[in-house]
């Protein structure tokens, strides 16, 4: 045993000071929490994005657009993407239970055909929306557009 390995026994000295317990505490009056103002009350809470009474960042920085609150937000797939399928899966008919059977479309999706690549086979698709390239390329190939 050396003097510099000694420690107190495990439990025997307390961890800290005890904030709010009095004057004989040595951190009673204030506790710890400075001279009046806002943070030295009890049950003060920071509101998200104050800055010290200086203007917050979210009102001083410019509002511009307009956001609809009707809009239809929609999931598109492509041509490409339902020839794939059609290929892999060798169908037919293709319906929004198909595709959110293959991870393609969630389950509350509104799903729009869009016109990008080609399709060769016809298929019978089932949709919410068409774009008009993607319903005029579906017919020329034979196959058919239904919408939901």
């Amino acid at each position: 045993m050396k003097l510099n390995t000694l420690k107190p026994a495990s439990g025997s000295v307390k961890s800290g000071k005890r904030i709010g317990r009095g004057q004989g505490s040595g951190r009673g009056g204030t506790s710890t929490r400075g001279h009046k103002g806002a943070k030295s009350r009890s049950g003060y809470s920071r509101k998200l994005g104050f800055e010290g009474g200086q203007m917050p960042l979210q009102r001083r920085v410019p509002k511009f657009g307009f956001t609809s609150p009707n809009r239809v937000e929609t999931t598109p797939i492509n041509l490409d993407t339902i020839q794939a399928l059609s290929d892999k899966l060798s169908l037919t008919e293709v319906t929004i239970d198909i595709l959110r059977e293959n991870g393609l479309a969630g389950k509350k999706d509104v799903v729009k055909v869009l016109g990008r690549g080609e399709i060769k086979s016809s298929v019978k698709i089932s949709a919410h929306q068409f774009s008009n390239s993607a319903k005029a390329a579906i017919e020329k190939a034979g196959g058919e557009a239904i919408n939901l």
